[in-house]
This record gives C-alpha cells, sequence and structure tokens, in this order.
C-alpha cells in the first residue's frame, strides 16, 4: 500500500486544501504538523513511505539523508526548484523529484506590506492601540523616495510596478542585471555600492545561490542611510545576519522587514526578537490559500501521475529511465 507524507504542515491545513480522496485505493496520505530537524528523526519517520512532500525548504533532503529512505519514489517539492534537496543525489539513487506550480505573486504582496508597515509604524501602533495609547510615532510616507532592489527578476519586477503607483523613484542592481530589463522596469541600473547609498528602501529580490549566498555584507550594510529599511522576502542566508543583527542594534539603519532566517523556524531567544525595529514574520511570503491549493492539488496529481506510469511535473528529468520502480 503505498504512502504520501506530507511535511512541516505549520496550519494543519494540507489535508483539507486538497481532495486526496481521489488518490488510488489502497494509498493512504498522512500531515505532520511539527519540524524535525534531527536527520536521524527524518530518517526514522520517513521510512515507510514512496511518497514525500517537502514544503519548500523547511525540511533538508541532502544526500546522507536521501540515502536512509529505500523505500522512496519520489520527493515532491512545493514549487519548480527547492535549493535544500540534493538533485543529483535524487537522481543517482533513481528518485524522481517533482515540483508543482505557485502563486505568481504572493511574495511581492508581503513584501510591501512589511514596507508599509516599517514607514507606517504599523506594528507599533497596533500595540499602542490596543494598550490604550494613541498615536505615538509618526509615519514616513513612500511618495518622491527611492526603491532599491537587489534583484530584477520576476519578484523583484512586479514589486517595481507597485512602486511606480506610489510614485517612487527605483534603483537596481544584481550581477546579471541590463540596463534594457531596468529600463523595462521603470528602474535604474546603479552599481552594487550605489544602490545601498543611495535607497530609502532596499528589497531583496534573488534566488539563493552559491553566488548570492553571503552576498549582503556588514560593508554593504554600512553604506545604508541611517534613515534606510532593508526587506528581505526571498532567502535568509543572502543577508549576513550577524552582521544585519548589528547595525539593527546599533541603530545604523532605520530598521528592517525580515520574513526569511538562516534558521527556521527562527530558534528561541535569535537576536531579532529582542530588537524593536525589527519587524518579522514567519517566512510567510508564499503562504497564501491560493498558493496551498496550487502546491498541494498540484502534488496530488504528481502521485497520481507517478502511480499511473506518467510522472508529472519531473524536476531532474535524468532519472526517467531508472526511477524506482513502485
Amino acid at each position: 500500500m503505498p504512502k504520501l507524507a506530507l511535511l512541516d504542515d505549520y496550519q494543519s491545513v494540507a489535508m483539507k486544501s486538497a481532495d486526496w480522496s481521489t488518490l488510488p485505493e489502497g494509498c493512504t496520505v498522512e500531515a505532520f504538523h511539527d519540524h524535525l530537524s534531527d536527520e536521524d528523526a527524518v530518517a526514522e519517520r520517513l521510512e515507510g513511505f514512496e511518497f514525500v512532500m517537502a514544503l519548500r525548504e523547511r525540511t533538508p533532503f541532502p544526500r546522507t539523508l536521501l540515502e536512509r529512505l529505500p523505500n522512496l519514489k519520489m520527493l515532491g517539492t512545493a514549487g519548480a526548484r527547492n535549493a535544500s534537496i540534493d538533485m543529483q543525489a535524487a537522481t543517482d539513487l533513481g528518485i524522481l523529484v517533482c515540483g508543482t506550480g505557485g502563486s505568481p505573486r504572493a511574495t511581492m504582496e508581503l513584501t510591501w506590506g512589511l514596507i508599509l508597515g516599517l514607514l507606517r509604524k504599523i506594528p507599533r501602533e497596533y500595540s499602542a492601540t490596543r494598550g490604550g495609547a494613541w498615536q505615538q510615532t509618526l509615519g514616513e510616507g513612500l511618495d518622491g523616495r527611492t526603491l532599491g532592489l537587489l534583484g530584477l527578476g520576476r519578484i523583484g519586477g512586479q514589486a517595481a510596478e507597485v512602486a511606480l503607483a506610489f510614485h517612487m523613484n527605483i534603483i537596481a542592481w544584481s550581477q546579471n542585471l541590463t540596463a534594457e530589463r531596468a529600463n523595462e522596469c521603470g528602474a535604474t541600473l546603479v552599481s552594487k555600492e550605489e544602490l545601498f547609498s543611495q535607497a530609502d528602501v532596499i528589497s531583496i529580490h534573488l534566488q539563493l545561490s552559491d553566488r548570492t549566498r553571503g552576498l549582503v555584507q556588514a560593508e554593504d550594510l554600512a553604506r545604508m542611510k541611517p534613515t534606510a529599511y532593508l526587506v528581505n522576502t526571498s532567502r535568509g542566508p543572502i543577508v549576513d545576519e550577524a552582521a544585519l543583527v548589528d547595525a539593527l542594534r546599533r541603530h545604523t539603519i532605520a530598521g528592517a522587514g525580515i520574513d526569511v532566517f538562516e534558521v527556521e523556524p527562527l530558534p528561541s531567544g535569535h537576536p531579532y526578537l529582542s530588537l524593536d525595529n525589527a519587524l518579522l514574520t514567519p517566512h510567510m511570503g508564499y503562504v497564501t490559500e491560493e498558493t496551498y491549493r496550487q502546491f498541494y492539488g498540484d502534488t496530488l496529481e504528481n502521485v497520481k501521475g507517478y502511480i499511473n506510469g506518467d510522472p508529472k511535473r519531473v524536476v531532474n528529468t535524468d532519472v526517467l529511465e531508472k526511477r524506482r520502480a513502485l
């Protein structure tokens, strides 16, 4: 009887986000609501499962773990790519990795929620109002300010559309960004140094890779205006976390909106939690009802496709000829 594991279902919504009853008779589904960070514990939990869905990068699947899962036939990932899965190891072991679609704008929407929350001091005023106080701060407007986009791909381009509606100036930089692409988005291509020194708000929209890991260092943060804000809804390791904590603690920048972290879930006692100028959210850029319906609905189709001999949305296509038999 094939079994499917749905991992890291923090909100306990996986079972109602797709019609799992349409799976072939005998195929069972189990959703796990807790997060296991110990590889031994993950291996023990998943030992009897033929199908596993990893919800984004919440649970890593390095070679050492995949080698301990001889029953695993298909590893699903929410989204089209997953930096926490060792694709080469999966291919070597005959494990199909299948992706899903996702919301095209959810992360961008949260980005602007964080920007507005920071500049209009929404969290502080919310708490003050509930406590009986009234108008404790002065907010800051966006009209005429400069948005610096670190990355101008799909999500960065969407962020630029909103910035134009707010009548902001837009500058942008990434390793491969061209002036033509910047112009298409209403932005001006600048150097990395200029972006950090000129922007009033810097928003990161890059994929995590060897080139972008640790891309934002202490010297970059030191170039920022003391009135400027940093927003990261991409991946935590793109920013030197210790350097950002130091900048926020010393108030050399005005604040930061942070949705992604080096270690997730964010450990208790983390320095971010003691900072009054850090607006924190729990990696929820993609977490919407619409996105989850797509993630789990596509995973359902992927599992049925595998069982029926018609794999769908295969990421590591080289494995197709040597995939493990069900």
